[in-house]
């Protein structure tokens, strides 16, 4: 197999910089935002034209659950930033599972760990989870390659991507290569920071003053990517949360009880409703949590206490978190 390597180009914010493009010889040319580092790429699944249309292809396709019902994208729909808008995601037969579905907003970074426990290592290896939960795909890898191989597009691309015939190293492989070509860098925000100083209104700029510098916001929701990839609890409810004991899940760690995964911040006004359970409705209900400094709970983060801010802060920082919104990065248009 010929062995392509990614090619990564620091652009400027701009619609040229966020439009990753396929070249003719293969290479998949992956434009990073200004100011964002280069993502860790396995040596192994280095991004090429035909792994990434494959992993598209399996992302949209609902082959992918036992009776092709749902895929990928069910649970993460570009117009919602990769999300579903449920409060907890739905997968085959109609079956609820117990957590709210996270963003794949820059996934590609997320490095230290993945789902909302932070305990799936790769996104190779996150691949395994949906497909056979029950309540989600409830499949086998080996099935849905046998699915693939009655498809000529699928076992020509299987083929041009990793010289084999479709296989559950051929689907984990190219659904995470095309996920980790979900880079949004281009809000309002991004644009501002990066010379436009028209992008933000005056009150987006005073909530901006407030997160970065007034309040505590960036100790946990700081960087380029707006979270620091910490576990933490927030003082959602009292000790012992119901039905989730977060990072505990799998660590068995009682010291990592209704620990759960600090999300990125990215195009968080798409991504409603919120928390790992999708119980607060709205941006808004979001920011009265943390201004009454949550539930009393041991292991909740020192830093969340009550804030005291008044309506007219609440109103300014809500403007700022709907400013990272990344129009491009969430049109449907863009993945089709």
């Amino acid at each position: 197999m010929k062995r392509i390597g990614l090619i990564i180009l620091i652009f400027g914010i701009g619609s040229l910089a966020m439009n990753n493009a396929l070249k003719d010889n293969g290479e998949y040319e992956l434009i990073i935002p200004k100011g964002f580092p280069q993502p860790n790429i396995p040596e192994d699944n280095q991004l090429t034209e035909a792994r990434v249309e494959l992993g598209r292809r399996l992302f949209f396709d609902p082959i992918m659950s036992r009776d092709t019902s749902v895929s990928c994208a069910t649970c993460h729909r570009p117009e919602f930033a990769f999300t579903d808008g449920l409060p907890v995601s739905m997968g085959i037969r109609g079956e609820f599972v117990t957590r709210n579905s996270p963003t794949l907003t820059n996934v590609a970074y997320q490095d230290s760990g993945l789902l909302l426990d932070g305990g799936v290592p790769t996104l190779e290896m996150q691949i395994l989870v949906p497909v056979q939960e029950h309540s989600e795909f409830d499949f086998e890898l080996r099935l849905i390659a046998n699915r693939m191989k009655n498809d000529t597009t699928y076992v020509r691309l299987s083929q041009e991507a990793y010289d084999q015939a479709p296989s559950p190293f051929v689907i984990t492989r190219s659904i995470s290569a095309f996920e980790r070509t979900l880079i949004s860098g281009n809000s309002r925000y991004d644009q501002y920071i990066n010379g436009d100083k028209k992008a933000l209104t005056k009150e987006e700029q005073k909530g901006m003053d407030l997160f970065f510098n007034q309040l505590h916001c960036a100790e946990c929701h700081g960087g380029f990517n707006f979270t620091n990839l910490t576990v933490q609890n927030n003082g959602l409810y009292t000790y012992p949360y119901p039905l989730d004991s977060g990072k505990m899940r799998v660590s068995k760690d009682e010291a990592d009880r209704d620990l759960f995964k600090v999300p990125t911040l990215r195009n968080i006004a798409v991504t409603a409703p919120y928390m790992h359970d999708g119980s607060i409705a709205t941006l808004e209900d979001v920011v009265d949590h943390y201004d009454k400094g949550g539930m009393k709970h041991q292991h909740k983060n020192e830093l969340i206490k009550p804030l005291n801010l008044t309506g007219k802060q609440k109103k300014q920082l809500v403007a700022f978190l709907k400013s990272l919104t990344d129009e491009e990065f969430i049109d449907p248009k863009k993945y089709q």
